[in-house]
């Protein structure tokens, strides 16, 4: 049961950070990998000020501002100076990684005897008697608050604006609207998201490394398609209820793995292979059933 637990509980953790790429990645069509640099700095900026004794509410603020001016900087190297997108997300990615070195002041923080947000949390919680789940209940709560707050801002005048971006730049540019400002707005809402993400891991799992966002992208796109793959839908507030299930799967099956796959000849140092399996198996999915209905449609 513990298992299944943390498996739900990094679940929703990284469901953060995937809602995140699913903005980016799906809504801007833009493939930004700043969240390898901003789910560090989001993990490196709390870890730092909580060793320093703040409290953990503002800690986690100030990773996702963190978050957000990393996503700035993206969109204005991509809109104002016109570096190809990738290469926009690349170059601040590199960057980041000594901007992280500097915040944090070494490669690891440990956060022992550092009272977290997660430890404020079951304390608080504790007279409910949930024991365990305290932790899990306080995810979903917060992942369901996102999620909401992302449904309703992106069917506003602005958030359709932005939408409408990704899907046709030049017909919205038509409409009057600053395509450059949309797409910076995304980004720093992307990794707002991402750096929050970075900020609640950090907490919960009792330390900020400024290696920890390698394959932050995969395990988020990971998530939007396994998401996708099992919920194929068109309506945002179905997309963003796909992406949380799709990290839920995700990580439960990495968990899975990690756990069992010793059976299968796998070990703990796989976890990357494991993952890229994972992607190009949800990559494969819809190709193989599209041609299977092919196949049968021509039968009958």
């Amino acid at each position: 049961m513990s298992l299944l637990i943390n498996s739900l509980e990094q679940g929703l953790v990284y469901g953060l950070m995937a809602l995140g790429v699913l903005i980016t990645f799906r809504v801007l069509d833009f493939p930004d990998l700043t969240v390898d640099g901003s789910f560090p700095m989001g993990a490196g900026i709390t870890a730092s000020l909580l060793v320093m004794g703040w409290n953990p509410i503002p800690c986690i603020l100030l990773g996702v501002v963190g978050g957000v001016l990393a996503g700035t900087f993206t969109g204005l190297l991509s809109t104002k100076l016109k570096i190809l997108n990738l290469l926009a997300g690349i170059l601040t990615m590199t960057l980041l990684y000594s901007v992280n070195l500097r915040i944090m002041g070494r490669p690891n923080i440990p956060l022992i005897g550092r009272e977290t947000l997660i430890e404020q949390v079951d304390r608080l919680m504790a007279p409910l008697g949930l024991g365990q789940y305290s932790s899990l209940i306080f995810f979903a709560a917060l992942v369901l608050v996102v999620k909401l707050l992302l449904d309703v801002f992106f069917n506003t005048e602005i958030g359709l604006a932005l939408r409408a971006t990704g899907d046709n730049e030049q017909m919205i540019k038509a409409q009057g609207v600053n395509t450059d400002t949309m797409k910076i707005l995304g980004l720093a809402i992307s990794n707002g998201l991402v750096g929050l993400s970075g900020a609640l891991v950090a907490q919960y799992s009792g330390f900020a490394d400024v290696g920890m966002g390698i394959g932050t992208i995969i395990a988020g796109l990971a998530s939007v398609i396994i998401g996708e793959t099992l919920l194929p839908t068109s309506t945002f507030r179905w997309m963003t209820t796909a992406v949380i299930t799709g990290s839920l799967i995700y990580r439960t099956t990495i968990m899975v793995a990690l756990r069992y796959g010793h059976n299968l000849g796998f070990k703990s140092s796989d976890l990357k292979l494991i993952t890229s399996l994972i992607v190009i198996i949800a990559l494969a999915v819809p190709q193989v059933r599209g041609k299977l209905n092919l196949k049968f449609g021509e039968e009958t």
